[in-house]
């Protein structure tokens, strides 16, 4: 059995959260986690922020796949653009390294690491700290980065794996 390793990022233009776990069978370990911060220049020069540093944690650290938090669209509708183009940044990151890059609303996250999908970011936080077995409780953004990871290695094994095969799920069941 080969080892996964997942890298999760939580996109934000002025932080953007990423998370590595490794995950082999049912067991999931960390490998590391962070923040990419640019509170400074025009958006030109913080997507190239976002671009060149999460070049750099895929070159470090080796990951092969990619799971990104889908943007949450809200009452500021500009607000929600920047956020997209954060996004784009991430995800061109990956493209660039050649690694298939999974997406997931924050609500499949919630419910995949907390159990359901209203949780509070302490709950989230809280849980990756056990589910990771971690010494202390990480950053936000670093750990919403690290659930969307658990989220896509507990997804493609299983319910939301069984959606990409082509199987309909509806609350919880395969149909």
């Amino acid at each position: 059995m080969t080892a996964r390793r997942i890298l999760g990022i939580d996109p934000g233009l002025r932080a953007t959260g990423f998370g590595l776990i490794l995950c082999m069978g049912g067991r999931l370990q960390y490998v590391a986690s962070g923040c990419v911060r640019n509170t400074e220049g025009d958006l030109p020069q913080r997507l190239h922020i976002i671009l060149r540093d999460l070049a750099s944690v895929i070159a470090l650290h080796q990951p092969t796949e990619v799971a990104i938090e889908k943007v949450f669209v809200n009452a500021n509708p500009n607000s929600t653009l920047l956020l997209g183009q954060a996004r784009g940044a991430a995800i061109s990151a990956a493209v660039l390294a050649d690694l298939p890059v999974a997406e997931y609303t924050a609500l499949q996250i919630k419910q995949a690491v907390v159990g359901h999908g209203k949780a509070a970011k302490e709950q989230v936080q809280e849980m990756v700290r056990r589910l990771l077995a971690l010494p202390a409780t990480p950053s936000t953004d670093a750990a919403d980065a690290l659930a969307c990871a658990i989220c896509h290695a507990h997804g493609s094994e299983g319910l939301l794996g069984a959606r990409r095969k082509g199987y309909r799920v509806r609350r919880g069941r395969i149909l």
